[in-house]
């Protein structure tokens, strides 16, 4: 992506990004990208996803690399006194600070809520929790823990199957996008008010958030079996219906040749598609046929009908199916594999799939911004080395002296 010297929608606002692993990290990498001076704090020995499921010896790992984009990295030891009264002359200097630690750890360092807002009455005080109060509040959180408990795994996968985690991070990065717009708010709220605040956002509640049609559907329950789901038995909670589209209109993933793990298209069937497909398919007459003709006609029937479907699918190349279908206004898409993601042109001329430069390890690929902003382009850049830019933070806007420096570092406070 070519670079500009636009302003950007949060140039001048400095976050103090106290995150690691995925969650607080892929907020503040949004935050970055929307223009933010982003400082990420780790410790001496640096975030631990630095050396998680390292593809290179002794560089950054694409975990990392891939979450601290347009990042500034400093180390700082806050459990030492001058670290502490380091920390809080960064807090004094920040509009947002960011953490994900375990619940209470960053009040143990001395650095409560209202220690905060003392120091700095502006600053936007966000965290990230697995679950709010109550019973959970202690336990640790993963991805799929909140997958778990925010009523996702609960639908996910097959009726006959066991539930399922989904490939998409909706628990960690999931929970990063809520923050954001969390933060964005307090930021405005600043604006009239003059005060910071807090801002909470527990990753089971996340989740929950994006699977709320699935508590309209417990919901709908009471009155009767959901017909648009493809499940011939209903109890008392909402069944897993593989890939059922979950809305109004049945949708279905139909194989395709040569019959490959992503070798499918979903497909979804609109009362004014229907006749224009049963011709594709070469099956012009259910188009009429009193059995088959409305969509009330069709849902006791769904497996048949996507059986219908698949038996033309699979004669043909995912990408000729889709041709086909889209040549006809039928929704439709293929499933598309991670490497032909990466390889996708169209993504590319997005800049939604980015190459980037790195000091290490060359160049990796990762995912560019999906936030468009006309007047705030986005240009990614390399996620920073270690404690990249202490002298550039403590030298050089806090003020401390070379010599000062050379002794927290042989002290081992940065």
């Amino acid at each position: 992506m070519t670079g500009t010297a636009a302003a950007k929608a949060l140039e001048g606002i400095r976050v103090l990004d106290m995150t690691h692993v995925q969650s607080g990290p892929s907020a503040t990498q949004l935050l970055a990208w929307l223009g933010a001076d982003v400082v990420k704090l780790e410790a001496p020995s640096g975030d631990i996803t630095r050396g998680q499921l390292r593809d290179l010896p002794d560089v950054d790992s694409l975990y990392f690399t891939m979450l601290n984009c347009n990042k500034r990295s400093i180390t700082l030891d806050t459990k030492t006194p001058r670290g502490k009264e380091i920390l809080t002359e960064l807090i004094r200097r920040s509009d947002v600070l960011v953490e994900n630690f375990g619940p209470g750890a960053v009040d143990r360092m001395g650095f409560t809520w209202e220690r905060v807002k003392e120091i700095n009455p502006r600053i936007v005080y966000a965290s990230v929790k697995g679950f709010g109060e109550g019973p959970y509040t202690g336990f640790k959180a993963y991805e799929v823990v909140a997958q778990a408990m925010g009523g996702s795994m609960s639908t996910t996968g097959f009726e006959d199957g066991p539930p399922l985690a989904t490939g998409a991070q909706i628990g960690d990065s999931g929970t990063g996008v809520h923050v954001v717009a969390g933060i964005l708010a307090a930021l405005f709220q600043r604006e009239r008010t003059g005060r910071g605040q807090r801002v909470n956002v527990a990753m089971q509640h996340a989740v929950l958030n994006l699977c709320r049609v699935k508590l309209r559907d417990q919901q709908r329950l009471a009155h009767g079996p959901l017909s648009e789901y493809p499940n011939e038995d209903f109890g008392a909670e909402v069944p897993r219906s593989g890939n059922a589209s979950g809305g109004g209109q049945p949708g279905w993933a139909v194989r395709c040749a040569p019959g490959g793990p992503n070798d499918y298209v979903y497909v979804i069937v609109q009362p004014v598609g229907w006749r224009p497909l049963c011709a594709l398919i070469g099956r012009p007459e259910l188009a009429d046929d009193p059995d088959w003709v409305t969509p009330a006609d069709r849902l006791p029937k769904l497996g048949k009908m996507f059986q219908l479907i698949e038996e033309w699918s699979a004669t043909l190349p995912k990408w000729e199916v889709l041709e086909r279908l889209n040549s006809r206004a039928i929704p439709c898409g293929p499933i598309l594999s991670t490497r032909e993601i990466i390889e996708d042109a169209s993504l590319a001329a997005n800049g939604m799939i980015v190459t980037v430069p790195h000091p290490e390890r060359g160049s990796f690929v990762t995912v560019g911004s999906p936030l468009k902003l006309s007047d705030s382009p986005v240009d990614v850049t390399s996620s920073p080395l270690l404690g990249e830019h202490n002298a550039e933070v403590y030298g050089g806007e806090l003020g401390l002296g070379d010599d000062e420096l050379r002794l927290l570092a042989s002290d081992g406070v940065i």
